[in-house]
């Protein structure tokens, strides 16, 4: 266990109205957001939505347009202002890694402790207590080449935390990896970033990934932070249709609203059957046209379905997931169900009833 771990300082950062832009192209469009010192965020959203762009501008390899970047009280990008990346006190982990070939492990893992002023031996101290606590200390001596993907990665998270900064910055940095090593990695990664007391910006574009990481998660879509919140949040009342299906849905379905009822769930009639569900956003649902959101983990499967929020539906294709099943049930009019998970498992072609409870449907005004 490393007995020499620094507690970082970091400091309340601030986005206040920043925006970038590349040409004529707005990549960010008025961010505001706060990371408390200690904070985990992640930043969540599809391939072009601004996730790297808003982290470059953190830490300081790109210029914003207008508005201001805060670290505590001092700004730190502005349109007048630009502090570089090394005056920042921040250090990155990148998806390739980013380690010097021909340098050894340790040599990698302490390069950024040469401009300081530590001593000599304090620096190989806190080098191997480093490499140590993530499993390398025996392969101090090697070069990043002779060694896996994942023993890369622990290597640039170790160089990310040796020199205790206030920030740490995470570009998609298990993106690489297979399903297995990325899940044993984000454990680590969560694990030291919070016992070094750094706050941590991270971007994905994989929402079970971020919600497993996040103390908190912003959304964007097409440079705009389109929602910030707690993961249960997030999932359990997305504020737009795009967040609900970036943060996973079995399915969707058109209807009507035919009643109200006061604990806020409507009741919905589709051409598949009558489900009740939540109202998604922030206006009032009336009697008029939605479409309807259905997450997939409160879905059971059962032997008939017999009256409202069941549905009659045949199963099209099953996968075996280890702790159960995966189904995928055709609700007839074009419309189907994915991964409808089950612990037993149903034939294709067998005709199941589907249980989809409020709590798993969300409804948002059709536009």
């Amino acid at each position: 266990m490393v007995d020499r771990f620094i507690k970082a300082k970091a400091p309340v950062i601030i986005f206040d109205s920043v925006e970038k832009f590349y040409g004529e192209q707005k990549a960010l469009c008025d961010i505001n957001m706060t990371i408390q010192p200690g904070q985990f965020t992640v930043l969540l959203g599809p391939s072009g939505s601004g996730k790297s762009t808003m982290l470059r501008c953190l830490g300081g390899l790109e210029h914003i347009d207008s508005g201001v970047i805060r670290f505590g009280d001092e700004i730190v990008s502005s349109s007048k202002v630009h502090k570089a990346p090394d005056r920042r006190n921040l250090s990155m982990v990148f998806q390739d890694f980013a380690l010097w070939p021909h340098m050894t492990v340790f040599d990698n893992v302490a390069f950024s402790l040469g401009r300081t002023s530590m001593d000599k031996s304090e620096a190989q101290k806190r080098v191997m207590d480093l490499l140590e606590r993530v499993g390398l200390a025996h392969y101090s001596s090697r070069f990043p080449s002779t060694l896996s993907g994942g023993e890369q990665q622990r290597v640039s998270l170790a160089r990310a935390l040796v020199g205790a900064p206030d920030v740490i910055l995470f570009d998609e940095p298990l993106s690489s990896l297979d399903a297995d090593l990325r899940e044993r990695l984000r454990v680590e990664i969560a694990d030291l970033t919070r016992e070094a007391g750094a706050s941590a910006l991270y971007i994905t574009h994989d929402q079970s990934e971020a919600f497993a990481l996040a103390d908190v998660v912003g959304v964007l879509n097409k440079g705009e932070l389109v929602q910030v919140g707690k993961p249960e949040e997030i999932y359990r009342a997305p504020a737009s249709p795009f967040i609900a299906q970036f943060t996973g849905v079995a399915g969707e379905l058109s209807g009507r609203v035919t009643q109200e009822f006061e604990n806020g769930i409507y009741r919905i009639e589709t051409a598949a059957g009558i489900l009740d569900a939540r109202g998604g956003g922030s206006d009032r649902l009336e009697c008029q046209n939605v479409t309807l959101l259905v997450r997939s983990a409160p879905i059971r499967l059962i032997a008939n379905a017999s009256g409202a929020g069941e549905l009659p539906g045949r199963v099209v294709d099953v996968a075996f997931r280890g702790r159960g099943y995966d189904h995928v049930i055709d609700l007839g009019h074009g419309r189907r169900l994915l991964g409808v998970f089950s612990e037993d498992r149903w034939e294709r072609n067998e005709i199941v009833g589907v249980r989809i409870p409020p709590e798993a449907c969300i409804a948002f005004p059709l536009n």
